[in-house]
């Protein structure tokens, strides 16, 4: 996933989560991790959603002054596919928390 700059440093201090992007298809998965900068974007969850799904809260939640202002960003393609990420920041460095399956009783799983 790509940021432009504006929106890098909040990215990286964990106060931009989310993303709203415009695609013909999907072209990042769940779990899957994608390079910024020296860290990565792990992505936490994809939804499909509409134009009229983007308010003012969610634009400013991924880092924009606006819908406006969103969709200038996110309108750069050909596709009409609306698509809201939820994603984490990695620092350079760091490890994901491993996810752990729950054991049931008698070590069946």
């Amino acid at each position: 996933m790509v940021f432009t700059k504006r929106l890098r440093d909040g990215v990286r201090r964990g106060r931009i989560r989310c993303s709203v992007r415009i695609w013909k298809s999907a072209h990042v998965k769940v779990g899957g991790h994608y390079p910024m900068d020296d860290g990565q974007i792990v992505v936490d969850s994809i939804v499909r959603i509409t134009l009229a799904d983007i308010t003012y809260d969610l634009a400013r939640e991924s880092g924009f002054s606006s819908v406006e202002d969103l969709l200038q960003t996110a309108k750069h393609g050909s596709g009409n596919n609306v698509y809201l990420i939820r994603f984490h920041y990695l620092p350079p460095g760091a490890w994901d928390a491993p996810v752990w399956r729950k054991r049931h009783p008698a070590g069946r799983s």
